[in-house]
């Protein structure tokens, strides 16, 4: 796990575009809320976006863990297997909350948006790739695997609001 974690905090750009537009930063793991997983699995919050939401590894052992995201509004879901997964996620599809279809087309679609903010966006992308030693899945590929994820292994992984015994909403539906 720190080899990766390590070359995230070393890669300045990498780091930066992971922040935004991935919505990732390593310094902000501590979850909002007092949280559990059903099953009663270690749950370790180990980064988070800057609009609450937060990342964590689930169960025993290092970065090929699970790993579950969990927003401010109460929505969580399995999103990968693995840092690496995780990463290919964000730099590939970064606005993947918004892709209730899992499509190519819809990611490309909202894709154009960030474009409009940021037209070097795919050279960035493969500059922090680079930098961390990934090669990148096609949106494709990579929306279907988050599907995969989130709708299979995911489902045995519910979040739960300690402090109310209540569930997290699924956030991936689609």
């Amino acid at each position: 796990m720190s080899s990766l974690i390590t070359a995230l905090r070393e890669q300045g750009e990498a780091a930066r575009f992971l922040a935004w537009p991935g919505g990732f930063d390593l310094d902000r793991g501590d979850p909002a809320e007092e949280v559990h997983l059903a099953s009663g699995a270690a749950l370790e919050g180990f980064a988070g976006d800057g609009a609450g939401g937060t990342f964590f590894f689930c169960g025993e052992g290092g970065a090929e863990r699970p790993v579950l995201y969990a927003d401010s509004e109460g929505g969580a879901a399995l999103v990968a297997i693995g840092l690496a997964e995780l990463l290919r996620l964000l730099l590939v599809a970064p606005w993947w909350r918004d892709c209730k279809a899992f499509t190519a087309e819809e990611s490309r679609e909202l894709a154009a948006e960030y474009l409009d903010d940021m037209p070097d966006l795919a050279a960035r992308r493969d500059r922090a790739a680079t930098a961390l030693g990934l090669t990148l899945p096609t949106e494709g590929e990579v929306l279907t695997r988050l599907q995969e994820v989130a709708h299979g292994i995911g489902k045995d992984y519910v979040l739960i609001f300690t402090p109310g015994g209540e569930p997290y909403a699924p956030l991936l539906t689609g």
